[in-house]
């Protein structure tokens, strides 16, 4: 918790240390570094100013997003954040390939780790044995345009009601949370807005879509993401339509890129009629080595690596702080 009030004297300061305290507090009661200090492992940049007042054996920063990118944060103070947390950092992991460079400006020790996908789960829009939900069934023959995800500010609406308006035979299925005002689309007959669904039943809903679809608009925030639902799209076999973007670029035989309203039309048309029935197969093959599992692995051996290799450094007679070095994450 945090007092909003960040401009009045004391108040920043109040924050830290009360965030300080209640993170010790949770750290004590989930019995987290009673023996060794523990390892702080950050997502976000704006705690690092609790992060420093903390004990702790190393400090991971995992960046999977151009936080001050955002719309409607306050991106000086992200910024700063962003750049403090990755100084201080003994490890820093990047999600977008786009901010690699930026951050090995200010720390040597960054590595890029890239999503995962949770393939067994999303495979099972492949078997007959799925279910599809009934508003989704109740859509067939289709063709069904699907989207899952938040429907946000880096969404392009006008995109979406672009394709509505010019294809009124299709059914744009949209699976998601609607943060931003959805009603020019809930005006139209063949939009479907479900709302928020479990992640459980995504290959279910899935299973329904002819064509997946990533219709962002190009921002800053876009052309450095690393969109987890590419890699979800494509595990569950479908074929995918995508504005351009570096990471989506990087899979391009597996999708279809297209910017603007008329191309993206043809391009979700090509796709279409283009699904042959081996193609799943080969969508699903793009992905299988990039399994969270493996993901994990990977990262905690750096972490591992890296916080032993100081170790040696700092005390090269002797094998390291006690607690720091653990064993490989994969033996």
């Amino acid at each position: 918790p945090q007092l909003p009030w960040r401009w009045l004297p004391g108040v920043q300061r109040l924050n830290c240390a009360f965030g300080a305290w209640a993170v010790r507090r949770a750290a004590r009661l989930a019995r987290v570094g009673l023996v060794h200090p523990p390892l702080v492992w950050c997502t976000v940049p704006h705690p690092v100013w609790i992060v420093e007042g903390l004990p702790r054996c190393g400090l991971v920063y995992y960046c999977i997003d151009d936080y001050a990118a955002h719309p409607g944060v306050d991106a000086g103070r992200i910024s700063a954040c962003d750049q403090r947390l990755s100084q201080l950092a003994d490890v820093v992991f990047v999600a977008p390939p786009a901010l690699l460079e930026a951050k090995r400006l200010v720390n040597p020790s960054v590595h890029a780790a890239p999503h995962g996908v949770d393939t067994d789960h999303f495979a099972r829009a492949q078997d007959p044995a799925t279910e599809i939900p009934p508003s989704a069934a109740a859509l067939r023959p289709g063709p069904v345009i699907g989207y899952f995800g938040l429907l946000a500010d880096w969404t392009d609406l006008e995109l979406l009601l672009a394709i509505a308006r010019a294809r009124p035979d299709w059914h744009l299925l949209l699976v998601g949370h609607a943060a931003v005002d959805v009603s020019k689309l809930k005006a139209c007959a063949n939009v479907h807005l479900v709302g928020p669904q479990p992640y459980e039943s995504l290959p279910s809903w899935a299973r329904s879509f002819d064509v997946a679809i990533i219709p962002y608009r190009n921002t800053q925030q876009v052309r450095h993401a690393n969109p987890l639902k590419l890699r979800e799209y494509l595990a569950c076999g479908l074929p995918v339509v995508s504005v351009p973007a570096p990471e989506v670029d990087r899979f391009a035989p597996w999708v279809v890129v297209a910017e603007g309203s008329a191309a993206f039309i043809e391009a979700v048309e090509r796709a279409l009629s283009g699904n042959h029935a081996e193609l799943p197969r080969a969508r699903m093959a793009a992905v299988a080595a990039m399994r969270w599992e493996t993901r994990v692995a990977e990262a905690l051996d750096t972490v591992r690596d890296t916080l032993c290799a100081q170790a040696a450094d700092n005390w090269p007679n002797a094998d390291g702080p006690k607690g720091r070095c653990g064993p490989s994450s994969t033996s």
